[in-house]
């Protein structure tokens, strides 16, 4: 009795070794590294960027994008060197401690550590923002969402949930999360296009782009750099980290790590360039006809294709604007648990945060510590645009 006793202990154990290992051994391959990829750079910054950018740079908004896009990749591909060399879980807390000691080493990774966990709030808050505008009838609940530009407390506790959404789709394995996201960044590819092809087709005025050098940069050199910094372009591109972050987690990552940044980064500039033109072509005379500043869309490209009446686009839109952060979210919920749940191997964090000790080995601790951190930052910063320069200066 004793020995099958031990027998079918031990039979359980080696079952339970093997189901932990297998799900352990689940790897992200190269297309799911760039659907990751996507799904963290493609999040809210489409749906409010091209609105905020020409609002402060007029129709040289385009350029603030491409530059954006061409200092993001020269920082991305040190990463990609270093992150192909020494692939682990929140590899981005680390590299400056191998780089530069313990102490700076630490300071760095709390820096990155905020910037990626300022992003689950931001993705929240796109959400309800978008919702808030919904113009259904039956949606009239979430028109209290938002009171002069910023969260009421029914929108706090619907940021809530969606905080809780990120944390639990992450909660079980890389695998599932990555099946869940592979199919929303598909969406996030597929409707910004779809957008922007109708919008083309049913108004483009070339002369929105202007016929000077004045015209064209109605606010100076300066704008573009200034919309750089605050328009959302700096914090849409640097998602591209995530995938560094989750580099233990990608199969061949000597391989997939370069390829997987450089597809997402390099689809993702041509769909966020091309936003920002048609955004501007798309625009009737009434709106900038007293200037670019006075641009103010709660839901530019829903309100947009009101504008137009392309209802059915408004509401394709809508939909996806409320799917579209989700999956940034998702992406961003896995890298911002990463990231902390490495940082005490730099000694100066509790153990207890780096624990990932279940058959899915996800950092469970950390996930409810930044879960507790995002809703903080919500009640501090109540709008999507505060949340994003938050991001921005804390990288």
């Amino acid at each position: 009795m004793k020995y099958n006793s031990l027998r079918n202990e031990g039979y359980f154990l080696y079952k339970k070794f093997q189901i932990g290992g297998f799900m352990r051994n689940k790897k992200l391959n190269l297309f799911s590294t760039v659907m990751f990829g996507l799904s963290a750079i493609i999040g809210s910054g489409w749906m409010f960027g091209s609105s905020q950018a020409a609002a402060i740079a007029g129709p040289a908004a385009i350029v603030a994008w491409i530059i954006g896009a061409i200092l993001v990749a020269m920082i991305a591909m040190v990463y990609v060197e270093i992150g192909t060399m020494f692939p682990e879980e929140g590899a981005m807390s680390r590299f400056t401690m191998y780089t530069h000691g313990s102490l700076l080493g630490h300071i760095f990774s709390w820096a990155n550590w905020i910037s990626l966990l300022a992003i689950l709030p931001i993705e929240a808050v796109a959400s309800v923002q978008y919702m808030s505008t919904w113009p259904w009838e039956w949606a009239s609940w979430t028109h209290g969402f938002m009171r002069g530009g910023q969260l009421s407390f029914q929108g706090i506790l619907m940021a809530a949930v969606m905080l809780l959404i990120f944390t639990f789709i992450n909660f079980w394995s890389v695998t599932i999360m990555a099946k869940f996201n592979n199919f929303i960044s598909v969406l996030k590819v597929v409707v910004p296009i779809i957008t922007m092809i109708v919008l083309v087709t049913a108004h483009f005025d070339f002369n929105n782009m202007g016929s000077s050098l004045s015209e064209f940069m109605p606010n100076g050199t300066s704008s573009i750099f200034v919309a750089i910094g605050s328009a959302g372009i700096i914090y849409s591109y640097v998602a591209f980290q995530t995938v560094i972050n989750l580099s233990n987690d990608i199969k061949k990552p000597s391989v997939n790590i370069r390829r997987g940044i450089i597809l997402s980064l390099l689809i993702s500039a041509l769909i966020y360039i091309a936003l920002q033109i048609v955004f501007i072509g798309a625009l009737p005379k009434s709106i900038i006809s007293g200037g670019w500043s006075q641009i103010s869309f709660n839901s530019p490209f829903a309100d947009l294709a009101i504008l137009l009446n392309i209802y059915w686009l408004s509401t394709l839109v809508y939909f996806t604007a409320f799917i579209s952060p989700v999956g940034s979210g998702i992406a961003f919920a896995s890298s911002a648990s990463k990231s902390l749940s490495s940082m005490p191997k730099n000694k100066h964090l509790p153990l207890f945060l780096s624990n990932s000790n279940n058959k899915y080995n996800s950092p469970r601790i950390a996930l409810f510590v930044d879960l507790l951190v995002s809703f903080i930052l919500i009640l501090l910063f109540k709008n999507w645009s505060l949340l994003s320069r938050v991001v921005a200066a804390s990288r």
